[in-house]
């Protein structure tokens, strides 16, 4: 006897059902709206064709394509969500630097990351409010091509402490020894919080003190 090889079935997806059920629904749509004009087209002049019998089909196939479009819809946004969270769960307890001369104040800190294109004679180094206003200026010594790490402690020139969670931009202005403008790009730095935990022990139960000059109560 001879037995015919089997062919492996492919377990169809979410994705794959959904797409099948679309494509089954515009074919059985295409044959309602053929059947459906043949019937106009023949129908008795003296017993019309009840409309509200055809109208109430359209109003279910449309009812099941937003259905349908809709798993779609949830599907990718499940997707995406699971990708996301995936990317910043890699990125807790990292340093993460982000292509932005903006940075948020926390903790009484900012900090960025530029990068000069060549080495500068002149370098100078501005934090600016969310208004514009210069809030700290300084002239860093540190002046050679390459990645440079720029931390603020948040005060402003009155060495008043700002509060946090305001908007700060870094400005870095480089030149060279001939007065030419350097190329540099601004990143702003932070770190990924890790789920706080607690270190201490439970507390122990503490015995009860009476002062010396209080008797132990006596049971009745």
């Amino acid at each position: 006897m001879t037995v015919a090889p089997t062919t492996p079935t492919t377990p169809t997806t979410p994705t794959d059902k959904t797409a099948l059920g679309l494509a089954s629904l515009a074919g059985n749509f295409n044959t309602f709206l053929s059947l459906l004009t043949t019937q106009l087209k023949n129908q008795d002049p003296t017993a019309p064709l009840d409309s509200n019998q055809f109208t109430q089909q359209l109003v279910q196939m449309s009812g099941v394509e937003q259905q349908l479009n809709a798993n779609t819809l949830l599907q990718q946004l499940v997707t995406n969500t699971s990708s996301g969270v995936a990317t910043a769960v890699t990125l807790i307890g990292k340093n993460v630097r982000a292509a932005s001369d903006n940075a948020n104040l926390t903790n009484g800190k900012a900090q960025w990351t530029y990068n000069l294109a060549g080495a500068a004679s002149d370098l100078k180094v501005e934090v600016l409010d969310a208004n514009g206003r210069i809030v700290h200026a300084e002239a860093p010594t540190d002046m050679k091509a390459g990645d440079h790490a720029f931390s603020w402690n948040g005060k402003d020139l009155t060495n008043t402490q700002l509060p946090n969670g305001g908007t700060y931009t870094l400005r870095v202005t480089a030149t060279d020894s001939s007065g030419k403008a350097i190329t540099e790009t601004t990143a702003a730095r932070w770190t990924g919080r890790k789920s706080p935990r607690s270190s201490r022990s439970p507390r122990q139960p503490q015995p009860l003190r009476r002062r010396p000059h209080e008797a132990p109560a006596l049971l009745p």
